[in-house]
């Protein structure tokens, strides 16, 4: 989605939104959820380009052919429009791998906005066939590629903006992990931001998701000026 009106002699944002488990590139487009909707609305009213892609499977969790293909994204967006900052958001899955994309490539994303995110591979226990076919093993076979994508062991890496939301109620992708990285970002006075809701399930309302995402822009902009 562009910006209306949409002028490709200027330099424009990105924002990047990966979808759930199980859905696609549709999901951030269509979808009237208010993780989605927010997302939307954020991107418009601050003109920014809007991209909602596929990371090479439905069930991806951000592995190795997903990472690449996103790597890939970024560049053909840069040789394609004037790209001033790269945003990356996303929700459950998408969440999760907005953080692991984020410690593996902070030279390539400005800001992080995960709602409903996992941090820990290794302690993460659902989804774990996708996973597996994902990241190319078990975890008890190929421990160290489940760190590499475990947010929570690299929080040196997240230079940019950090804004997490989660549930207490969450069963599907627990909040501990993810309170646990922002807690240590707050240590290292890095910018986060944590909603952490008690009685919320697996959902981030449409307010608190425009909040995580206007934090995450809004320190981005701030860092830039200096």
């Amino acid at each position: 989605m562009l910006p209306k009106p949409f002028d490709d002699q200027k330099p424009h944002s990105v924002l990047i939104a990966l979808h759930g488990h199980g859905s696609d590139r549709w999901q951030f487009v269509k979808e009237t959820r208010g993780e989605c909707k927010a997302t939307r609305d954020l991107a418009a009213k601050y003109q920014m380009l809007y991209v909602s892609p596929d990371y090479r499977a439905r069930t991806s969790w951000m592995g190795p052919k997903a990472e690449a293909d996103l790597v890939q994204i970024i560049a053909d967006l840069k040789k394609q429009y004037q790209i001033k900052q790269v945003y990356l958001c996303g929700g459950s899955m998408g969440g999760s791998s907005s953080l692991t994309f984020a410690a593996l490539h902070p030279e390539l994303i400005d800001g992080v906005a995960a709602m409903n995110p996992t941090a820990n591979h290794l302690e993460y226990d659902q989804f774990q066939p996708a996973i597996q076919t994902s990241f190319g093993g078990t975890k008890q076979d190929i421990p160290i590629e489940y760190k590499k994508r475990s947010a929570e062991y690299w929080p040196e890496k997240f230079t940019m903006p950090v804004s997490i939301s989660v549930g207490g109620q969450d069963h599907l992708v627990p909040p501990d992990s993810a309170r646990r990285l922002a807690q240590i970002l707050k240590q290292l006075n890095r910018p986060v931001l944590l909603i952490d809701r008690p009685e919320a399930g697996h959902s981030t309302s449409y307010e608190d998701s425009y909040s995580i995402l206007k934090f995450m822009m809004e320190k981005s902009a701030q860092q830039n000026r200096r």
